[in-house]
């Protein structure tokens, strides 16, 4: 039988599963009777730890959350996953959270074994962000306010810069924070247009107080990442296309992004690309360089600055081969 510090700690592992567990559930793991499982259920309540229990023959027990942090138990692989979470969200696009990252990051670390050490070290050592961050950060106090709103269906007021650099003051209501690898985004519905609407988290500038309680409505699509995908790859712009790409939609996603296009399958090997841009030139440009053959299904006219792409190209050979001749 194991010893009571050490049984200690196996239940409360095992309560930090995140599930209800049944007294002779626990026994038997523990290898114990449910007498002994009650008593350690009471030391842990002793040291801080909220054991909840239930009663009756679906009773059981199970860690709520409580007033003060206790101390967390991790098995080896969650503890490097943490860690390494941790060192990624000290350089990503949230301000403000840098400081605290590092600083829980050296916490943990502190009591990590060595051999779990090696493993975090070796990750960070020679892992490098592609690119490093890039573009504006967005305030960790806006979008946990942000995120709070949408939980409890509350209006919020605030200042959007728009693309133009201008202010607009807008009254909303939050359902949903989407991210993506450097960007937030919140998906609202604009009481002042009575409309859906996407905002750049990093342009919002809250300005409490804000607004009543909500009734939700019904949304705008199922899957909310996909509506951002679609509104800021295509919907943001004047010129869009949909095109059929001779390419399995997995293989298509490698080199297309959410934020520049939304794919859709057909069959296992082609796929539907809708995507945007200013103008039809750059739209042709940007399909003719994904490397894959592909069919307009619109605009049709998008056809012909494909075509006269094409012939500049084939002219820059010719001549290309005329001049590697001449030489």
């Amino acid at each position: 039988m194991m010893e009571t510090s050490a049984r200690l700690l196996r239940l409360l592992s095992l309560l930090q599963a995140h599930r209800e567990w049944s007294g002779t559930e626990l026994a038997d793991r523990l290898a114990v009777t449910p007498r002994t499982v009650r008593r350690d259920i009471g030391r842990l309540r002793e040291l801080g730890y909220p054991v909840h229990s239930t009663t009756g023959t679906a009773g059981g027990y199970r860690l709520g959350a409580g007033a003060q942090l206790p101390p967390l138990l991790l098995d080896d692989d969650e503890a490097v996953a943490v860690a390494v979470g941790l060192r990624t969200a000290a350089g990503n696009a949230v301000e403000g959270i840098e400081e605290s990252s590092v600083g829980a990051l050296a916490k943990l670390e502190q009591v990590l074994p060595h051999r779990l050490r090696r493993r975090v070290a070796a990750l960070t050592a020679f892992t490098d962000p592609l690119g490093g961050r890039r573009g504006p950060t967005v305030d960790v106090d806006t979008i946990t306010e942000l995120a709070h709103a949408c939980r409890d269906h509350q209006e919020v007021r605030f200042t959007y810069r728009g693309h133009d650099g201008a202010d607009s003051r807008r009254g909303v209501e939050p359902y949903r924070l989407v991210c993506s690898s450097h960007r937030w985004y919140l998906v609202a519905w604009d009481t002042g247009r009575a409309d859906w609407r996407t905002f750049r988290a990093d342009r919002i500038t809250l300005t409490p107080p804000h607004g009543p309680r909500f009734t939700p409505r019904e949304p705008p699509a199922e899957d909310w990442a996909a509506y951002v995908s679609e509104g800021i790859s295509t919907a943001a712009y004047a010129h869009r296309a949909t095109v059929l790409l001779h390419a399995p939609a997995d293989r298509a996603a490698e080199r297309i992004p959410p934020t520049v296009g939304v794919l859709e399958p057909v069959g296992a090997d082609r796929c539907l690309l809708r995507t945007g841009a200013h103008g039809l030139e750059e739209l042709a440009f940007h399909i003719v360089t994904l490397g894959f053959d592909f069919e307009v299904r619109a605009p049709a006219e998008l056809n012909d600055h494909i075509s006269s792409l094409g012939e500049r190209l084939v002219r820059a050979a010719a001549a290309a081969r005329e001049g590697g001749g001449a030489g």
